[in-house]
């Protein structure tokens, strides 16, 4: 099967899984609208390369940065990534508090991504092993780990 259907069909399979969980809490219009931006052009080729083409070879520059771009250009794009609500203001990267639908489907993400990825849909070991570098304002992630059941020192 080429790397276009094989990545095609990751795409599908995610956006399953996320639909699901969204539709389970109530978030209609984004379980159909999750990640459409990544059959762009913008992003899937570049996607496509780094994930399948080129996966052995992703330290090569001209694969690497262009997944960098379409990973920049899909995080603008999408409100339901916590990196879309970052501030640069100059040497301070300052964490603004994400809006509930898209806390929500982010967590819905966390989940059909695993789903998709064969980890089953428990998020907690993802989220201990990601958290640390994770920059989420404070009430974002208070929130965050009481609908995913996060417990500090829980393990």
């Amino acid at each position: 099967m080429s790397d276009f259907f094989k990545y095609l069909f990751y795409i599908l399979r995610h956006k399953h899984y996320v639909a699901v969980e969204c539709l389970k809490r109530g978030l209609i219009w984004r379980a159909i609208t999750h990640d459409l931006s990544k059959l762009r052009p913008s992003e899937f080729v570049a996607y496509m390369h780094y994930f399948y083409t080129y996966k052995d070879q992703r330290c090569i520059p001209i694969v690497r940065d262009a997944f960098y771009k379409a990973w920049l250009t899909h995080i603008h794009r999408n409100d339901h990534h916590w990196q879309h609500h970052l501030l640069h203001e100059g040497d301070e990267v300052v964490a603004l508090p994400m809006p509930r639908r898209a806390r929500t489907e982010m967590i819905c993400d966390w989940i059909g991504a695993g789903k998709a990825q064969g980890h089953g849909d428990d998020v907690l070991p993802w989220y201990r092993e990601h958290r640390t570098y994770m920059k989420l304002h404070p009430d974002t992630r208070e929130m965050v780990e009481h609908q995913i059941g996060y417990r500090e020192g829980a393990a």
